[in-house]
């Protein structure tokens, strides 16, 4: 497979190409005003070919039929750019009906969600297809949905793809490449451009805006002037029912899981910069506080874009990889410090319980747009507890201490732990070494501790029908009480002995006024 686009002079596009096929296409033009020769078209078809062979018998058996067939989208642009793409975009003239006739015997399985707008599902193997229909669509202005106008032309169908690195298509089963908009270009440039004008493809579906702040993020590619300025325009659309929050969180996702270099926080800033943000996600351009002589602090929505690519560039340490809940946490954390903002008599400016105030603003905005409670709830608890590290200063931390933090962070302590790495952004070198040195100690503090101890399940020295067999009490709010009491206990003293748990159980429940029959030894053990 080819590895990236190789930068080249204006006007001239080079891409790595296998062994034998470089000396044939040592550039490719700009299509629309150079077409490709034959043997550069020819190169590119082997380099589509060697995609998948099951790809190849699917262009046979529609050819076979009278119909024509072309991969397209995601699949040739990404074959340009060195990657693999999991499944495989397919148009064709063929009528949905026709393509589930079709491939119905040659796939292992056809399913039809979608068949309304043109599309059959299938899968050969280990790998999916979906077959559209050559579309001519118009939108309806009150929603985002499509209404569906089958075409005849494969150029009518790439016109209305986002952008025009999606807009090329590989016709089959042959892998002529067909570009009529000038995708090859704007791929060598690295910039996003739609086929027609982005003002009427983002008010026909203005998710697109969103998709470009994906693709910036994903990709690495800048968008074109025009594409900038429509989404400042029509950032307003991105609101239902135009565009459902379900979608919106789609995106937002496949965004915040974007690889770096690039990675989430060039998407977020585009989605800033235009104010698109202001209308899906008004808590992060929130974060670009004023800075004047009665309020000095640094700039707190740059930081948490720091923070955020911090968090990624941690997450393999930690044996994370393009982790959600950890990558919003980062993103979010700081945002209750807005709201929080005050002046000490000292001059310095303080954001007391900003972290309290910041998980309640997540939990929200994310539950607006429809993430899983799951991920709402570890989002929150993580931004919650972004500070604790801190308050317990750069001193040595008592057993007692480390039992609460592990217990307090839970099944997330991993995450908790790159977060608050990650959250060290100071330039003084000396602070930072400071505090990546005090977070070491605390690790190790961690492991020392849960070789002797399961600090990942801590519970009371006695479990609740002991507690109930000794106090001789029913089931009952004073059980859960007496629980809660040894589980301090065990979090403060670590493991106790038996007949020690159970003489500060009786020392508790005399402390409550509480009167227990003499022991006869039954149930204590």
């Amino acid at each position: 497979m080819p590895g990236s686009i190789l930068p080249t002079a204006p006007g001239v596009h080079c891409f790595p190409f296998p062994t034998g096929y470089a000396q044939d296409l040592v550039s490719i033009p700009v299509p629309e005003r150079d077409p490709m020769t034959n043997r550069q078209l020819q190169a590119a078809a082997a380099v589509l070919a060697a995609l998948s062979p099951r790809v190849t018998e699917l262009g046979e058996l529609f050819t076979a039929a009278g119909h024509e067939l072309a991969l397209v989208g995601g699949p040739v642009r990404d074959a340009f750019l060195g990657r693999t793409s999991p499944d495989f975009d397919l148009t064709t003239d063929a009528r949905p009906e026709r393509t589930r006739e079709l491939v119905t015997g040659w796939a292992d399985q056809v399913w039809t969600i979608g068949i309304e707008y043109g599309t059959v599902g299938l899968r050969k193997g280990s790998q999916q297809f979906e077959i559209t229909t050559y579309r001519a669509e118009s939108y309806d202005r009150s929603s985002r949905k499509p209404v569906v106008a089958y075409g005849s032309s494969l150029t009518s169908d790439l016109s209305r793809r986002d952008f025009t690195v999606n807009a090329m298509a590989a016709r089959l089963p042959g892998y002529r490449l067909t570009d009529p908009f000038g995708g090859l270009a704007d791929l060598q440039a690295k910039v996003l451009r739609t086929p027609g004008k982005p003002v009427t493809s983002f008010t026909d579906d203005p998710l697109r805006i969103m998709r470009a702040a994906r693709f910036t993020a994903q990709l690495g590619f800048a968008v074109a002037p025009e594409v900038r300025d429509a989404m400042t325009e029509l950032a307003g659309l991105l609101t239902p029912p135009k565009v459902s929050a379900e979608r919106i969180e789609g995106e937002l996702t496949k965004l915040m899981r974007a690889p770096l270099p690039s990675g989430p926080a060039a998407g977020i800033a585009l989605l800033v910069d235009t104010g698109v943000a202001d209308q899906v996600l008004p808590e992060v351009p929130a974060l670009r506080l004023e800075t004047d002589e009665h309020f000095r602090h640094k700039d707190v929505y740059q930081h948490s874009l720091v923070v955020l690519s911090q968090a990624i560039e941690l997450e393999p340490r930690y044996g994370l990889e393009q982790d959600l809940v950890l990558r919003l946490a980062a993103l979010l954390h700081d945002i209750g410090k807005p709201r929080t903002r005050i002046r000490l008599p000292s001059g310095k400016v303080a954001f007391h319980h900003h972290e309290i105030v910041g998980a309640k603003m997540a939990r929200k905005r994310l539950t607006q747009l429809r993430y899983g409670k799951d991920v709402v709830a570890d989002v929150c608890r993580l931004i919650e507890l972004h500070l604790r590290f801190h308050g317990y200063g750069e001193g040595e931390w008592t057993d007692s201490a480390v039992r609460r933090y592990v217990h307090d962070a839970g099944p997330l302590l991993t995450r908790l732990h790159a977060l608050t790495r990650a959250d060290c952004t100071t330039r003084n070198k000396a602070k930072a070494q400071r505090l990546a040195a005090a977070y070491d100690s605390l690790e190790a503090r961690i492991g020392e501790l849960q070789a002797r101890e399961r600090l990942d399940s801590i519970r009371p020295d006695l479990n609740g029908d002991q507690i109930m067999a000794i106090l001789r009490v029913p089931p009952g709010r004073l059980v859960g009480q007496a629980w809660s009491y040894l589980k301090e206990l065990r979090l403060e003293r670590g493991p106790l002995d038996h007949d020690v748990a159970v003489a500060e159980l009786l020392k508790w429940a005399e402390s409550e006024g509480l009167v227990v029959p003499p022991q006869d030894g039954a149930g204590t053990e």
